[in-house]
């Protein structure tokens, strides 16, 4: 059973590449147009630090860091949950459907069967690139140890992400339409995470850390590995604790699922 499992992932990947490399002059140009869509914040800030040097004590290194857990997150993050993210027009138009009817589980055909690959590689392009150009300058210390807590904190980020699309793709079940909601508490949240959660109204680094907690992706992964000043004003527990928070809020994502599927009705015709 666990070999004829991986053996339909593979095919399933294989297809979903296939499908969205088809063209592949303009796979590459889509690829290139969404990195150069997401670098344009990043060279906001470059700019914005070659005048002030400094946004409350993070360097342009560290911000650059900041943000290349952002980019590296969301481009693995969306390889997986793509089915996730438009779950909404597959319920409007029936098209989840074909999916009860298959015998598989439903959470697994929607993490498998799609990959939007141009977004993937141009934000997880960006978040290597960024990474490789500040993490030897931010004086990082890198061992055993770092390594596997910034895997950790990369898989923590990427399931914390992931709850996030799958409570909102449970939520299309009961509300047919999300996208407003979606906006508000994920790519909303995100734009504020591109900074450090230090400068920012109590109210705000609560709702961050709390309710959409975005500060356990990038903000708190690292301050583990760059110790700013600014963290004082935080427990100090909250370093350890991103893959713990991606594992909770998607499990309690899950169970939400779990109960929503029990009030699926199909829209479509």
């Amino acid at each position: 059973m666990q070999d004829n499992t991986l053996k339909l992932i593979g095919l399933y990947m294989k297809t979903t590449v296939r499908s969205w490399f088809q063209y592949r002059v303009d796979a590459l140009l889509r690829s290139v147009a969404v990195f150069l869509r997401e670098a344009a914040g990043v060279i906001a800030i470059y700019f914005t630090l070659l005048k002030f040097d400094e946004l409350n004590g993070w360097r342009l290194p560290e911000m650059m860091f900041l943000y290349s857990l952002l980019f590296l997150t969301y481009g693995i993050l969306i390889i997986f949950f793509t089915g996730l993210r438009d779950f909404g027009a597959m319920v409007r138009t029936g098209k989840f459907d074909r999916y009860i009817l298959r015998p598989r589980g439903l959470l697994f055909q929607m993490i498998f069967v799609n990959a939007d690959w141009f977004a993937a590689v141009g934000h997880g392009g960006l978040g290597i690139l960024l990474f490789v150009i500040s993490a030897g300058r931010v004086g990082i210390q890198w061992n055993a140890g770092t390594v596997v807590y910034y895997v950790l904190a990369v898989a923590g980020g990427v399931l914390i992400q992931g709850a996030l699309f799958l409570f909102l793709a449970t939520l299309n079940i009961f509300l047919m339409e999300t996208g407003s909601l979606k906006e508000l508490l994920y790519y909303d949240t995100r734009k504020f995470a591109g900074y450090p959660i230090s400068i920012f109204h109590k109210a705000i680094q609560g709702f961050m850390i709390y309710v959409v907690p975005m500060a356990f992706v990038n903000y708190f992964p690292a301050q583990f590995l760059l110790r700013k000043p600014d963290m004082a004003g935080f427990p100090e527990a909250f370093l350890y604790l991103t893959p713990v928070v991606g594992a909770g809020t998607y499990l309690l994502s899950y169970l939400f699922w779990r109960y929503g599927l029990r009030y699926y009705k199909s829209s479509g015709n």
